[in-house]
């Protein structure tokens, strides 16, 4: 099969319709007009022979060859993109509003995003902290530029990279739980997918909960966990010292993995912002767990 080269023309025409909402908006932001985009569409679709965007009323909706380009294709252009940036020697400056997840190793995005700014001293910072779903809430309404949140059970639009967390129990190290009596649960407010990963595994292996502590904060979720009033579930870089981990044979058994992604909206992110996001994508690829090793071949 003869290779396909996608032109980046083409890709930020389509990534700039589905961010911005539309044709119309697409269009102003390129500088083309309507029907240009419209052939821009139909000119891709062609190349990969695959239905990318459809109808839904007035509202545009990606089909699913549509939604798996989409991610290849921010990926593509936020290369390119860096790569012009860097030849032509543009430094980084402006204001980046960024969206971190409280229910996270907050810490260790902090520290990349700290030692980011302090290599670039154009670029102001202005950090938001909350659940996932209210910081998804606000990248869609363009109040922050760049977004680390948990991944939904549905649709992931404005979706970049992702990783994958496996949730573990933590208790303090000193604290001996009983068998008979609920859980004492140290967790986020109602939305927390930690929580409900919790809450989900204790009922499925039969065993009776109660929240016991709740806080939107990591630092006073690690705190309660530490001066012994309960269980939670974190990852290995939330782990602090004084805490242990709990076992299945102590009846805590093993809870649904956690995907974290890295979401902007490619159009309206600035060259300091790809600059981050570049950062980013290699602080968390450093942090990833390894994935497991797979079964030699039986001989």
């Amino acid at each position: 099969m003869r290779a396909i080269n996608l032109p980046t023309d083409l890709l930020r025409a389509f990534v700039s319709v589905i961010d911005l909402g539309g044709y119309t908006r697409a269009a102003t932001a390129l500088g083309r007009t309507q029907p240009a985009i419209s052939l821009q569409m139909k000119r891709l679709e062609e190349l990969l022979d695959a239905r990318l965007l459809t109808h839904e009323g007035r509202e545009l909706k990606l089909t699913e060859e549509g939604e798996a380009l989409a991610i290849y294709a921010r990926q593509l252009l936020r290369l390119n993109d860096e790569a012009v940036a860097k030849l032509k020697g543009r430094a980084a400056r402006g204001q980046l509003r960024v969206g971190l997840p409280t229910d996270f190793s907050v810490a260790f995005l902090q520290e990349a995003i700290s030692d980011f700014a302090g290599a670039h001293a154009r670029v102001t910072m202005s950090i938001t902290c909350d659940l996932s779903r209210k910081v998804l809430d606000l990248l869609h309404a363009d109040e922050l530029d760049i977004a680390i949140a948990l991944l939904a059970r549905d649709k992931n639009p404005y979706l970049v990279r992702s990783w994958e967390e496996r949730p573990i129990w933590a208790v303090g190290r000193e604290v001996s739980l009983g068998r008979q009596a609920p859980v004492p649960l140290v967790t986020h407010p109602e939305g927390c997918e930690y929580r409900r990963r919790m809450t989900a595994a204790l009922t499925a292996g039969g065993r009776d909960w109660r929240i016991a502590y709740t806080t939107p904060e990591i630092g006073g979720l690690q705190r309660a966990v530490s001066a012994g009033l309960g269980v939670s579930a974190l990852t290995r870089k939330t782990l602090v010292p004084d805490m242990r981990v709990l076992a299945a044979r102590e009846g805590f058994p093993a809870m649904e993995p956690i995907r974290i992604g890295l979401f902007y909206k490619h159009p309206r992110l600035s060259g300091a912002g790809l600059m981050l996001v570049d950062s980013l994508i290699g602080r968390m690829d450093q942090a990833a767990e390894p994935a497991p090793a797979k079964a030699a071949a039986a001989r």
